[in-house]
């Protein structure tokens, strides 16, 4: 009887220091196959059907990754993804959408509502699952970080927070890691097949034009005029520099 007792303990512990996902899936079948692979992997798994109660549980209690469909009953996973970065509470948390819409545009339509990945079905379990632990490695802090100010920019990597003009701006993990990257490399032109590899790693959702539609949304928050950016500059044929104010340097 202690044994039982002492194994439920043990078994509880491990589930309150497991990382939460909240899935969204209609599709029951899948979402048992979501649910098992990610549990066998020792993520704690909450799984919904429809995106109601989605935002108001994950206010209470903020999961740490959300993988959604987007053609769900009540709904859509689209939708829901851009309530979330909307809301203060959970405009950091990644999202990652996973849906039978394959086309290109709704990719790029994923990735500028704010998604940190995009995988589609049919997808393979131990992929989704390796592809979680990618984002989530991505939202970890640096484990000896520097702030960097220039202008009226404050990129705090200790906290993964970008602070504008003294304002806290939401970004995704992805988003911040790569303002950071370039912001800590100022000068350098880097093509986006080299920030692919940086920043991403090996995600294969991600291609050249995913770059493009990040540094858009990072010059819509850092840029004064995101048309005539002054920091995040492109090179034409090549790629990406990132100029830093000299009186900064």
């Amino acid at each position: 009887m202690e044994t039982a007792v002492s194994m439920t303990a043990a078994i509880e512990r491990t589930s309150d220091l497991s990382q939460t996902i909240f899935v969204l899936e209609d599709d029951q079948d899948i979402s048992r196959l979501v649910q098992h692979s990610l549990e066998i992997a020792g993520f704690a798994v909450r799984t919904f059907v429809s995106p109601a109660a989605v935002l108001a549980d994950a206010e209470r209690k903020t999961p740490d990754l959300f993988v959604l469909d987007i053609m769900v009953p009540g709904g859509d996973g689209l939708d829901l993804c851009r309530r979330i970065r909307k809301s203060p509470a959970l405009a950091v948390t990644p999202v990652i959408f996973l849906t039978a819409r394959t086309s290109e545009s709704d990719r790029v339509l994923g990735l500028e509502l704010g998604a940190d990945d995009y995988i589609t079905k049919p997808f393979s379990p131990r992929e989704l699952v390796a592809r979680i632990k990618a984002v989530l490695r991505r939202f970890e802090r640096p484990t000896a970080p520097t702030a960097l100010h220039f202008g009226q920019v404050e990129i705090d990597a200790s906290a993964m927070q970008l602070k504008v003009a003294g304002e806290l701006m939401a970004t995704t993990a992805t988003e911040f890691r790569l303002l950071e990257y370039l912001a800590r490399h100022p000068g350098r032109v880097f093509s986006r097949d080299h920030l692919l590899d940086a920043v991403w790693g090996d995600a294969r959702f991600v291609t050249p034009r995913s770059v493009d539609v990040y540094v858009r949304r990072i010059r819509e928050k850092i840029e004064s005029d995101a048309e005539n950016p002054q920091y995040l500059k492109t090179v034409r044929g090549a790629g990406y520099r990132f100029e830093m104010p000299k009186d900064s340097l």
